[in-house]
């Protein structure tokens, strides 16, 4: 008998079976929080430990009145708007001090400095400094988080390889060239894995900003719910960041996976 009588076993069901168990991972942390939070429910006062049932229609109380949903766009576009500011300001200057010692000698003691500064700092700052609800929120958002995207960028560029570097330097590329084949494939790993720890930090600093010195958003939402004892509509509120937190984590996951699909995937784990 020759081979040909005999095909070789499909690889389709092992990479369905390989999905179902990376969803079912994925999933089952979720489901035995949502369990252990519903079963201690039956047990505890609604104050402390509300139906999911009850979080559920909150949520969606939320989703479906525009004046609550308008809350929690403004408080994702005051991250987001947090975030871009941070990430353009940290480039620039994570940049200029990868190509400067002098300048690098000067300024990474004051992000260090930066660094340790909590964020209710920020907050108690920039309430004395600044009058705008809006730039108040923005300021705090871009102190908090640039040093961070800064770090992360000088350490992209000064682990780029010198010999790959001066290979390409060889052909004589453009500038515009010599960033798109070089430079954006080394250091965006390290960009999209400083968006990733920003985002989280930037969801819990935003609701300290809104907390004290904002009249609108989850913060302050958060802050309403506490005054009235209400823990279903605190956790409501909360979900919409973890939400927001969960969609932007996927597409940056999906930027990264598309972005670097080229690379070899290994067969044994570390």
């Amino acid at each position: 008998m020759t081979d040909a009588a005999h095909p070789a076993p499909s690889a389709e069901p092992g990479v369905a079976l390989g999905w179902i168990k990376s969803i079912v991972m994925s999933v089952l942390p979720f489901v035995v929080v949502i369990a252990l939070w519903q079963f201690a429910s039956l047990f505890f006062p609604r104050v402390l430990f509300p139906s999911l049932i009850d979080v559920f229609w909150r949520c969606l109380e939320i989703f479906s009145d525009g004046a609550m949903f308008w809350n929690v766009a403004s408080t994702v576009l005051r991250i987001l708007a947090g975030l871009a500011g941070a990430f353009v300001i940290g480039g620039l200057l994570g940049l200029v001090m990868a190509r400067s010692k002098p300048v690098d000698k000067f300024l990474s003691p004051i992000l260090t400095l930066f660094q340790g500064i909590p964020a209710l700092s920020w907050v108690v700052f920039a309430i004395i400094w600044f009058h705008g609800t809006e730039f108040r929120i923005f300021f705090i958002m871009v102190m908090t988080t640039l040093p961070a995207f800064t770090f992360q960028v000088i350490g992209a560029l000064r682990g780029m390889s010198k010999d790959l570097t001066e290979m390409v330097f060889s052909f004589r590329p453009t500038r515009m060239k010599m960033f798109r084949t070089m430079v954006a494939p080394a250091i965006l790993p390290d960009i999209l894995t400083a968006w990733k720890v920003n985002l989280g930090n930037a969801s819990r600093v935003v609701v300290v900003a809104e907390l004290v010195g904002a009249s609108g958003g989850v913060g302050y939402q958060l802050l309403q719910q506490q005054q009235l004892f209400d823990m279903a509509g605190a956790l409501a509120w909360t979900l919409q960041l973890v939400f927001f937190v969960l969609l932007v984590q996927g597409a940056l996951t999906l930027i990264e996976t598309t972005a670097f699909r080229y690379r070899a995937v290994s067969e044994r784990a570390l």
